[in-house]
């Protein structure tokens, strides 16, 4: 485990979006987009890029146990728990992390504004045809429908493209959208599948640039009308909360 060292704060998209705040944290808690993954996927890489702040990062899975969130302008970034296999935990307690993920995004889905499903571009194929062998739906695609059955704008970031040869990438890309039920080319679907690299930065802008299309078009008034039935999220068996803001 370690902390990563704190890079030029990303600076979040100037959107009118970002102004409306919800009643529910402390008399001040924001929208959110939510990260979700397998773990060991690079989701909290990916914040730390976005955001700049330290974001606690580890190489073995499953280090993220808790809900982090972290403020990007007027809205809130969040890191949700890694599920599928860690080193060293009970497949029963993994479970419970899956599921306390699951009744998180079907709790609070009218404050998320988007979820960004990261996916390791690298272990991606292997893992399909693991489950796949098995007679089961892989568990990052069963993620995704489940994001899109939500309308959560789900954009999948396929993290750790830098490992892919670069001659490689569109076949790779090709097969992913595949399995997530997408129509290969990977190409017509730029507006929800990104490949980046986390550790170097690479077409992170692109990201960026992705939420930012999905963004623009939920104005002012849509998110007033969402948030006029929102209530206080109830714990149950939702993983537990860190805030990660600026000290005031």
């Amino acid at each position: 485990m370690e902390f990563e060292a704190k890079l030029p704060i990303s600076a979040p998209p100037n959107l009118n979006v970002f102004k409306t705040r919800l009643e529910i944290r402390n008399g001040e808690t924001y929208m959110e987009i939510v990260l979700v993954g397998r773990s060991n996927v690079g989701k909290s890489s990916i914040i730390r890029q976005l955001t700049g702040r330290k974001v606690r990062i580890g190489k073995k899975p499953g280090v993220t146990r808790r809900i982090a969130r972290y403020p990007w302008g007027e809205t809130h970034i969040v890191d949700m728990p890694g599920f599928g296999f860690m080193t060293g935990v009970p497949k029963r307690t993994q479970e419970r992390i899956k599921t306390g993920v699951i009744k998180y995004l079907e709790k609070n889905k009218k404050r998320i504004l988007l979820a960004v499903e990261v996916v390791d571009a690298r272990a991606f194929p292997e893992i399909v045809e693991r489950w796949e062998r098995k007679g089961e739906i892989p568990i990052d695609v069963e993620m995704f429908s489940f994001l899109q059955e939500l309308k959560l704008n789900p954009i999948v970031a396929v993290n750790k493209i830098d490992l892919i040869y670069p001659n490689e990438r569109d076949m790779l890309l090709d097969y992913i959208c595949d399995k997530l039920g997408l129509l290969p080319p990977w190409r017509q679907w730029l507006d929800v599948v990104v490949p980046v690299s986390a550790k170097t930065g690479e077409n992170m802008h692109e990201l960026i640039r992705v939420m930012e299309n999905v963004l623009v078009p939920l104005n002012k008034k849509r998110l007033f009308v969402r948030s006029k039935s929102l209530s206080s999220p109830k714990r149950g068996n939702q993983p537990q909360e860190e805030y990660h803001g600026e000290k005031r």
